[in-house]
Protein backbone atom coordinates (compact mmCIF):
# COMPACT_ATOMS: atom_id res chain seq x y z
CA UNK A 1 0.00 0.00 0.00
CA UNK A 2 1.24 3.51 -0.82
CA UNK A 3 2.14 5.02 2.57
CA UNK A 4 2.72 8.47 1.09
CA UNK A 5 -0.86 8.48 -0.19
CA UNK A 6 -2.17 7.51 3.25
CA UNK A 7 -0.09 10.19 4.94
CA UNK A 8 -1.34 12.83 2.54
CA UNK A 9 -4.97 11.70 2.99
CA UNK A 10 -4.55 11.73 6.79
CA UNK A 11 -3.09 15.23 6.69
CA UNK A 12 -5.89 16.39 4.39
CA UNK A 13 -8.51 15.09 6.80
CA UNK A 14 -6.89 16.72 9.84
CA UNK A 15 -6.40 20.02 7.97
CA UNK A 16 -10.05 20.02 6.86
CA UNK A 17 -11.19 19.19 10.38
CA UNK A 18 -9.07 22.02 11.75
CA UNK A 19 -10.53 24.48 9.26
CA UNK A 20 -14.10 23.47 10.03
CA UNK A 21 -13.59 23.67 13.77
CA UNK A 22 -12.04 27.13 13.55
CA UNK A 23 -14.74 28.46 11.27
CA UNK A 24 -17.72 26.98 13.02
CA UNK A 25 -16.69 26.69 16.66
CA UNK A 26 -19.44 25.04 18.66
CA UNK A 27 -21.89 27.91 18.89
CA UNK A 28 -20.83 28.95 22.39
CA UNK A 29 -19.47 32.44 23.12
CA UNK A 30 -15.68 32.67 23.57
CA UNK A 31 -14.61 32.27 27.16
CA UNK A 32 -11.15 31.74 28.69
CA UNK A 33 -12.51 29.06 31.06
CA UNK A 34 -13.70 26.92 28.18
CA UNK A 35 -10.34 27.35 26.49
CA UNK A 36 -8.55 26.25 29.65
CA UNK A 37 -10.77 23.17 29.79
CA UNK A 38 -9.85 22.41 26.16
CA UNK A 39 -6.17 22.75 27.05
CA UNK A 40 -6.56 20.30 29.94
CA UNK A 41 -8.18 17.79 27.60
CA UNK A 42 -5.37 18.28 25.10
CA UNK A 43 -2.77 17.46 27.75
CA UNK A 44 -4.73 14.37 28.77
CA UNK A 45 -5.02 13.10 25.19
CA UNK A 46 -2.77 10.20 24.16
CA UNK A 47 -3.78 9.74 20.51
CA UNK A 48 -2.13 11.66 17.67
CA UNK A 49 -5.28 12.25 15.62
CA UNK A 50 -7.34 13.31 18.63
CA UNK A 51 -4.49 15.56 19.85
CA UNK A 52 -4.32 17.32 16.49
CA UNK A 53 -8.08 17.91 16.52
CA UNK A 54 -8.01 19.13 20.13
CA UNK A 55 -5.07 21.44 19.42
CA UNK A 56 -6.88 22.89 16.42
CA UNK A 57 -10.02 23.46 18.47
CA UNK A 58 -8.08 25.13 21.30
CA UNK A 59 -6.27 27.50 18.93
CA UNK A 60 -9.55 28.32 17.21
CA UNK A 61 -11.10 29.18 20.58
CA UNK A 62 -8.13 31.40 21.43
CA UNK A 63 -8.53 33.30 18.16
CA UNK A 64 -12.13 34.14 19.12
CA UNK A 65 -11.26 35.53 22.56
CA UNK A 66 -11.32 39.27 23.15
CA UNK A 67 -8.37 41.13 24.74
CA UNK A 68 -9.65 40.83 28.31
CA UNK A 69 -10.38 37.12 27.96
CA UNK A 70 -6.91 36.54 26.49
CA UNK A 71 -5.35 38.27 29.48
CA UNK A 72 -7.34 36.07 31.87
CA UNK A 73 -6.28 33.03 29.88
CA UNK A 74 -2.59 33.96 30.26
CA UNK A 75 -3.06 34.62 33.99
CA UNK A 76 -4.56 31.17 34.49
CA UNK A 77 -1.88 29.65 32.25
CA UNK A 78 0.75 31.11 34.60
CA UNK A 79 -0.88 29.69 37.74
CA UNK A 80 -2.68 26.51 36.69
CA UNK A 81 -0.12 25.13 34.25
CA UNK A 82 3.05 25.74 36.28
CA UNK A 83 5.30 22.99 37.64
CA UNK A 84 3.97 21.24 40.73
CA UNK A 85 6.06 22.14 43.84
CA UNK A 86 5.37 18.87 45.65
CA UNK A 87 6.54 16.86 42.62
CA UNK A 88 9.70 18.97 42.44
CA UNK A 89 10.39 18.41 46.15
CA UNK A 90 9.90 14.66 45.83
CA UNK A 91 12.04 14.43 42.70
CA UNK A 92 14.81 16.47 44.30
CA UNK A 93 14.77 14.32 47.45
CA UNK A 94 15.13 11.22 45.27
CA UNK A 95 18.00 12.78 43.31
CA UNK A 96 19.75 13.98 46.48
CA UNK A 97 19.66 10.41 47.75
CA UNK A 98 20.51 8.43 44.60
CA UNK A 99 22.52 10.87 42.44
CA UNK A 100 21.95 8.87 39.26
CA UNK A 101 20.82 9.80 35.75
CA UNK A 102 17.40 8.24 36.16
CA UNK A 103 16.55 10.38 39.18
CA UNK A 104 18.03 13.44 37.46
CA UNK A 105 15.71 12.89 34.50
CA UNK A 106 12.74 12.68 36.85
CA UNK A 107 13.83 15.95 38.44
CA UNK A 108 14.08 17.63 35.02
CA UNK A 109 10.58 16.48 34.12
CA UNK A 110 9.18 17.69 37.45
CA UNK A 111 10.75 21.13 37.01
CA UNK A 112 9.32 21.69 33.54
CA UNK A 113 6.07 23.72 33.63
CA UNK A 114 3.07 21.94 32.14
CA UNK A 115 2.74 24.98 29.87
CA UNK A 116 5.68 23.82 27.79
CA UNK A 117 4.07 20.51 26.96
CA UNK A 118 0.83 22.34 26.23
CA UNK A 119 2.59 24.63 23.76
CA UNK A 120 4.26 21.62 22.12
CA UNK A 121 0.87 19.95 21.65
CA UNK A 122 -0.73 23.11 20.32
CA UNK A 123 2.00 23.09 17.72
CA UNK A 124 0.81 19.72 16.38
CA UNK A 125 -1.96 21.18 14.27
CA UNK A 126 -1.47 22.57 10.77
CA UNK A 127 -0.46 26.23 11.03
CA UNK A 128 0.06 25.88 14.77
CA UNK A 129 3.53 27.42 14.76
CA UNK A 130 2.31 30.61 13.08
CA UNK A 131 -0.56 30.94 15.55
CA UNK A 132 1.73 30.37 18.54
CA UNK A 133 4.09 33.07 17.29
CA UNK A 134 1.10 35.40 17.10
CA UNK A 135 -0.02 34.30 20.58
CA UNK A 136 3.35 35.45 21.90
CA UNK A 137 2.78 38.84 20.24
CA UNK A 138 -0.35 39.17 22.40
CA UNK A 139 1.62 38.09 25.46
CA UNK A 140 4.44 40.57 24.84
CA UNK A 141 1.86 43.35 24.74
CA UNK A 142 0.84 42.49 28.30
CA UNK A 143 4.24 42.10 29.93
CA UNK A 144 4.89 45.75 30.78
CA UNK A 145 1.79 46.00 32.98
CA UNK A 146 1.76 42.33 33.98
CA UNK A 147 5.36 41.21 34.65
CA UNK A 148 4.02 38.15 36.48
CA UNK A 149 3.38 36.67 33.01
CA UNK A 150 7.09 36.69 32.17
CA UNK A 151 7.36 33.00 33.10
CA UNK A 152 5.06 32.16 30.18
CA UNK A 153 7.20 34.27 27.88
CA UNK A 154 10.26 32.36 29.05
CA UNK A 155 8.51 29.12 28.06
CA UNK A 156 7.74 30.47 24.58
CA UNK A 157 11.31 31.72 24.17
CA UNK A 158 12.74 28.38 25.29
CA UNK A 159 10.66 26.39 22.81
CA UNK A 160 11.02 28.85 19.94
CA UNK A 161 14.79 28.79 20.44
CA UNK A 162 14.68 25.08 19.60
CA UNK A 163 12.09 25.23 16.83
CA UNK A 164 13.84 28.12 15.06
CA UNK A 165 17.46 27.05 15.50
CA UNK A 166 19.97 27.50 12.69
CA UNK A 167 19.44 24.00 11.34
CA UNK A 168 15.88 24.83 10.26
CA UNK A 169 16.59 28.24 8.71
CA UNK A 170 16.78 28.62 4.95
CA UNK A 171 18.77 31.48 3.43
CA UNK A 172 17.33 32.92 0.23
CA UNK A 173 18.42 35.82 -1.91
CA UNK A 174 15.71 38.43 -2.47
CA UNK A 175 15.76 40.18 -5.86
CA UNK A 176 13.34 41.75 -8.30
CA UNK A 177 12.35 38.29 -9.57
CA UNK A 178 11.24 37.15 -6.10
CA UNK A 179 7.46 36.57 -5.89
CA UNK A 180 5.50 39.77 -5.31
CA UNK A 181 3.90 38.35 -2.15
CA UNK A 182 7.35 38.22 -0.53
CA UNK A 183 8.41 41.61 -1.89
CA UNK A 184 5.31 43.17 -0.34
CA UNK A 185 6.39 41.78 3.01
CA UNK A 186 9.90 43.23 2.56
CA UNK A 187 8.33 46.67 2.06
CA UNK A 188 6.12 46.24 5.12
CA UNK A 189 8.78 44.82 7.44
CA UNK A 190 11.62 47.24 6.60
CA UNK A 191 12.31 48.78 10.02
CA UNK A 192 15.50 50.81 9.52
CA UNK A 193 15.04 52.85 6.33
CA UNK A 194 11.46 53.04 5.10
CA UNK A 195 10.79 51.72 1.60
CA UNK A 196 8.42 54.30 0.15
CA UNK A 197 7.07 52.45 -2.86
CA UNK A 198 7.81 49.79 -5.48
CA UNK A 199 10.25 52.06 -7.34
CA UNK A 200 12.19 52.57 -4.12
CA UNK A 201 12.26 48.80 -3.57
CA UNK A 202 13.49 48.20 -7.10
CA UNK A 203 16.40 50.62 -6.58
CA UNK A 204 17.44 48.53 -3.59
CA UNK A 205 17.06 45.12 -5.19
CA UNK A 206 17.55 45.40 -8.94
CA UNK A 207 20.83 47.35 -9.13
CA UNK A 208 23.95 45.31 -9.81
CA UNK A 209 25.63 46.76 -6.72
CA UNK A 210 22.87 45.62 -4.35
CA UNK A 211 22.11 42.36 -2.58
CA UNK A 212 19.38 41.31 -0.18
CA UNK A 213 19.16 38.06 1.78
CA UNK A 214 16.50 36.68 4.11
CA UNK A 215 16.01 33.73 6.44
CA UNK A 216 12.85 31.63 6.07
CA UNK A 217 11.49 28.76 8.17
CA UNK A 218 9.41 25.83 6.83
CA UNK A 219 6.68 26.31 9.44
CA UNK A 220 6.28 30.01 8.60
CA UNK A 221 6.18 29.57 4.83
CA UNK A 222 6.90 32.59 2.63
CA UNK A 223 6.96 35.04 5.51
CA UNK A 224 10.61 36.06 6.15
CA UNK A 225 12.03 35.97 9.67
CA UNK A 226 14.77 38.54 9.11
CA UNK A 227 16.45 40.16 6.11
CA UNK A 228 19.54 42.22 5.41
CA UNK A 229 20.18 44.77 2.67
CA UNK A 230 23.69 45.07 1.24
CA UNK A 231 25.39 47.72 -0.89
CA UNK A 232 28.61 46.90 -2.76
CA UNK A 233 31.12 49.75 -2.50
CA UNK A 234 34.63 50.96 -3.01
CA UNK A 235 35.78 51.89 0.45
CA UNK A 236 33.66 52.14 3.58
CA UNK A 237 30.48 54.21 3.11
CA UNK A 238 29.82 57.03 5.56
CA UNK A 239 26.42 58.36 4.41
CA UNK A 240 23.11 56.55 3.98
CA UNK A 241 21.28 59.02 1.71
CA UNK A 242 23.43 58.27 -1.40
CA UNK A 243 22.89 54.53 -0.85
CA UNK A 244 19.13 54.90 -0.55
CA UNK A 245 18.90 57.16 -3.59
CA UNK A 246 21.27 55.06 -5.70
CA UNK A 247 23.63 57.99 -6.27
CA UNK A 248 27.40 57.97 -5.78
CA UNK A 249 28.96 59.33 -2.60
CA UNK A 250 32.30 60.71 -3.68
CA UNK A 251 35.25 58.47 -2.94
CA UNK A 252 33.12 56.05 -0.97
CA UNK A 253 30.87 55.28 -3.90
CA UNK A 254 28.76 52.55 -5.32
CA UNK A 255 30.11 50.55 -8.23
CA UNK A 256 28.81 49.92 -11.73
CA UNK A 257 30.06 46.34 -11.75
CA UNK A 258 30.08 44.09 -8.65
CA UNK A 259 33.62 42.96 -9.45
CA UNK A 260 34.84 46.53 -8.83
CA UNK A 261 33.75 46.49 -5.19
CA UNK A 262 36.07 45.86 -2.26
CA UNK A 263 33.44 46.41 0.45
CA UNK A 264 30.07 44.89 1.31
CA UNK A 265 28.07 47.32 3.45
CA UNK A 266 25.13 46.02 5.48
CA UNK A 267 22.86 49.06 5.68
CA UNK A 268 19.59 47.58 6.90
CA UNK A 269 18.77 44.56 9.08
CA UNK A 270 15.09 44.08 9.87
CA UNK A 271 13.46 41.50 12.12
CA UNK A 272 10.07 40.60 10.70
CA UNK A 273 8.30 38.58 13.40
CA UNK A 274 7.49 40.40 16.64
CA UNK A 275 6.51 37.09 18.20
CA UNK A 276 10.08 35.84 17.75
CA UNK A 277 11.65 38.74 19.60
CA UNK A 278 14.76 37.63 21.47
CA UNK A 279 15.32 34.61 19.22
CA UNK A 280 18.72 35.21 17.63
CA UNK A 281 18.78 35.18 13.83
CA UNK A 282 20.92 38.20 12.99
CA UNK A 283 24.28 36.74 13.97
CA UNK A 284 23.69 33.66 11.83
CA UNK A 285 22.39 35.78 8.98
CA UNK A 286 25.36 38.12 8.79
CA UNK A 287 27.92 35.34 9.02
CA UNK A 288 26.23 33.27 6.32
CA UNK A 289 25.75 36.28 4.05
CA UNK A 290 29.45 37.06 4.40
CA UNK A 291 30.22 33.53 3.25
CA UNK A 292 27.78 33.82 0.33
CA UNK A 293 29.30 37.11 -0.79
CA UNK A 294 32.86 35.85 -0.44
CA UNK A 295 31.98 32.91 -2.65
CA UNK A 296 30.35 35.12 -5.29
CA UNK A 297 32.84 38.00 -5.11
CA UNK A 298 36.17 36.75 -3.75
CA UNK A 299 37.80 40.18 -4.19
CA UNK A 300 35.75 41.65 -1.30
CA UNK A 301 38.03 42.72 1.56
CA UNK A 302 35.76 44.58 3.97
CA UNK A 303 32.44 43.60 5.53
CA UNK A 304 30.99 46.53 7.37
CA UNK A 305 27.68 47.97 8.50
CA UNK A 306 26.30 51.45 8.09
CA UNK A 307 24.21 51.48 11.24
CA UNK A 308 21.92 53.98 12.96
CA UNK A 309 22.40 55.11 16.56
CA UNK A 310 18.88 55.05 18.02
CA UNK A 311 18.62 56.67 21.44
CA UNK A 312 21.74 58.80 21.06
CA UNK A 313 19.87 62.08 20.50
CA UNK A 314 17.85 61.51 23.66
CA UNK A 315 21.02 60.72 25.61
CA UNK A 316 22.59 63.95 24.30
CA UNK A 317 19.54 65.93 25.42
CA UNK A 318 19.95 64.48 28.90
CA UNK A 319 23.59 65.60 28.94
CA UNK A 320 22.46 69.17 28.31
CA UNK A 321 20.62 69.00 31.64
CA UNK A 322 23.62 67.55 33.48
CA UNK A 323 25.26 70.38 35.41
CA UNK A 324 28.35 68.22 35.93
CA UNK A 325 29.11 68.75 32.24
CA UNK A 326 31.10 71.93 31.52
CA UNK A 327 28.89 74.88 30.65
CA UNK A 328 30.67 75.48 27.34
CA UNK A 329 29.88 71.94 26.21
CA UNK A 330 26.23 72.27 27.22
CA UNK A 331 25.93 75.57 25.38
CA UNK A 332 27.31 73.99 22.22
CA UNK A 333 24.93 71.05 22.50
CA UNK A 334 22.03 73.47 22.93
CA UNK A 335 22.62 74.61 19.35
CA UNK A 336 21.10 71.33 18.19
CA UNK A 337 17.69 72.63 19.25
CA UNK A 338 17.53 74.51 15.95
CA UNK A 339 15.82 72.28 13.39
CA UNK A 340 18.25 73.28 10.63
CA UNK A 341 21.46 73.05 12.65
CA UNK A 342 22.98 70.52 10.25
CA UNK A 343 22.57 72.92 7.31
CA UNK A 344 24.69 75.67 8.92
CA UNK A 345 28.39 74.83 8.22
CA UNK A 346 29.80 76.87 11.12
CA UNK A 347 27.30 75.54 13.63
CA UNK A 348 27.78 71.97 12.37
CA UNK A 349 31.55 72.34 12.72
CA UNK A 350 31.25 73.43 16.37
CA UNK A 351 28.86 70.60 17.12
CA UNK A 352 31.03 68.01 15.39
CA UNK A 353 33.93 68.75 17.74
CA UNK A 354 31.70 67.95 20.72
CA UNK A 355 29.15 65.42 19.48
CA UNK A 356 31.49 62.89 17.85
CA UNK A 357 33.60 62.39 21.01
CA UNK A 358 30.45 62.16 23.13
CA UNK A 359 29.07 59.59 20.70
CA UNK A 360 32.19 57.48 21.23
CA UNK A 361 31.73 57.78 24.98
CA UNK A 362 28.07 56.81 24.64
CA UNK A 363 28.85 53.71 22.56
CA UNK A 364 31.85 52.55 24.59
CA UNK A 365 31.37 53.67 28.20
CA UNK A 366 27.62 54.03 28.77
CA UNK A 367 26.21 50.72 30.06
CA UNK A 368 22.80 49.34 30.94
CA UNK A 369 21.82 47.50 34.12
CA UNK A 370 23.48 44.31 32.82
CA UNK A 371 26.80 46.07 32.23
CA UNK A 372 26.40 45.98 28.43
CA UNK A 373 26.47 48.94 26.01
CA UNK A 374 23.42 51.15 26.35
CA UNK A 375 22.82 51.27 22.61
CA UNK A 376 20.85 48.25 21.28
CA UNK A 377 22.44 48.29 17.81
CA UNK A 378 25.89 48.33 19.40
CA UNK A 379 24.95 45.35 21.58
CA UNK A 380 23.81 43.41 18.53
CA UNK A 381 26.93 43.92 16.39
CA UNK A 382 29.48 43.80 19.20
CA UNK A 383 27.84 40.61 20.45
CA UNK A 384 28.29 39.17 16.96
CA UNK A 385 32.02 39.86 17.09
CA UNK A 386 32.21 43.12 15.14
CA UNK A 387 34.50 46.06 15.89
CA UNK A 388 33.22 49.59 16.54
CA UNK A 389 35.22 51.02 13.67
CA UNK A 390 34.11 54.54 12.74
CA UNK A 391 31.58 57.20 13.74
CA UNK A 392 30.29 59.11 10.73
CA UNK A 393 29.30 62.75 11.11
CA UNK A 394 26.02 63.65 9.37
CA UNK A 395 25.75 60.12 8.07
CA UNK A 396 21.93 60.28 8.14
CA UNK A 397 20.32 63.70 7.76
CA UNK A 398 16.78 62.38 7.37
CA UNK A 399 14.19 63.54 9.89
CA UNK A 400 14.34 60.14 11.59
CA UNK A 401 18.15 60.07 11.57
CA UNK A 402 18.40 63.52 13.17
CA UNK A 403 15.71 62.81 15.73
CA UNK A 404 17.05 59.44 16.88
CA UNK A 405 20.80 59.60 16.32
CA UNK A 406 21.69 63.31 15.98
CA UNK A 407 22.52 62.58 12.33
CA UNK A 408 25.26 60.07 13.13
CA UNK A 409 25.83 56.64 11.63
CA UNK A 410 28.34 54.01 12.65
CA UNK A 411 30.49 51.50 10.80
CA UNK A 412 30.79 48.19 12.63
CA UNK A 413 33.54 46.19 10.95
CA UNK A 414 33.43 42.39 10.68
CA UNK A 415 36.97 41.06 10.35
CA UNK A 416 36.63 37.32 9.78
CA UNK A 417 39.80 36.43 11.70
CA UNK A 418 38.75 38.53 14.71
CA UNK A 419 35.05 37.71 15.03
CA UNK A 420 35.38 34.83 17.50
CA UNK A 421 37.91 36.61 19.71
CA UNK A 422 35.82 39.79 19.81
CA UNK A 423 32.69 37.79 20.58
CA UNK A 424 34.36 35.91 23.44
CA UNK A 425 35.81 39.09 24.96
CA UNK A 426 32.45 40.83 24.72
CA UNK A 427 30.55 37.88 26.21
CA UNK A 428 33.01 37.33 29.07
CA UNK A 429 33.92 40.92 29.95
CA UNK A 430 31.60 43.22 27.91
CA UNK A 431 34.75 44.42 26.12
CA UNK A 432 33.98 46.76 23.23
CA UNK A 433 36.34 46.02 20.34
CA UNK A 434 37.16 49.39 18.79
CA UNK A 435 39.48 50.99 16.30
CA UNK A 436 42.27 53.44 17.13
CA UNK A 437 40.11 56.25 15.73
CA UNK A 438 37.31 55.47 18.17
CA UNK A 439 39.81 55.20 21.02
CA UNK A 440 41.02 58.73 20.20
CA UNK A 441 37.45 60.01 20.30
CA UNK A 442 36.89 58.40 23.71
CA UNK A 443 39.98 60.16 25.04
CA UNK A 444 38.70 63.47 23.66
CA UNK A 445 35.34 62.86 25.32
CA UNK A 446 36.99 62.37 28.70
CA UNK A 447 38.80 65.68 28.28
CA UNK A 448 35.57 67.40 27.27
CA UNK A 449 33.81 66.13 30.37
CA UNK A 450 36.65 67.44 32.52
CA UNK A 451 36.58 70.81 30.77
CA UNK A 452 39.99 70.32 29.14
CA UNK A 453 40.85 71.30 25.59
CA UNK A 454 40.76 68.53 22.99
CA UNK A 455 43.21 70.11 20.58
Amino acid sequence: MNMTFLQEMYQSITDRDALLRRRQGDGSPPDHRRLLDACQRLLASDGEASSIALASRALGMYQRLGPEERQRFFERLASDFAAEPTEIDAAYARYAEQRDNASLEVLFEACEPRRQELIRRLNLTSGGTVELVQMRVDLLGLLREHPELSAIDADFAHLFGSWFNRGFLMLKRIDWDTPASILEKIIRYEAVHEIRDWNDLRRRLDARDRRCFAFFHPAIGNDPLIFVEVALHKGLPDQIQPILSGESAGENSGVEEPEEADTAAFFGISNCQVGLRGISFGNFLIKQVVQELKQELPQLKHFVTLSPVPGFAQWLAEQCEDEALPEAVRETLAEMQASDWHEDPERAKRLKAVVKPLAARYLVDEKNARGLPLNPVARFHLGNGAELHRINWLGDVSTKGLKQGAGLMVNYLYVLDDIERNHENYTANATVARSSGVKDLVRKARKLVKGETTK
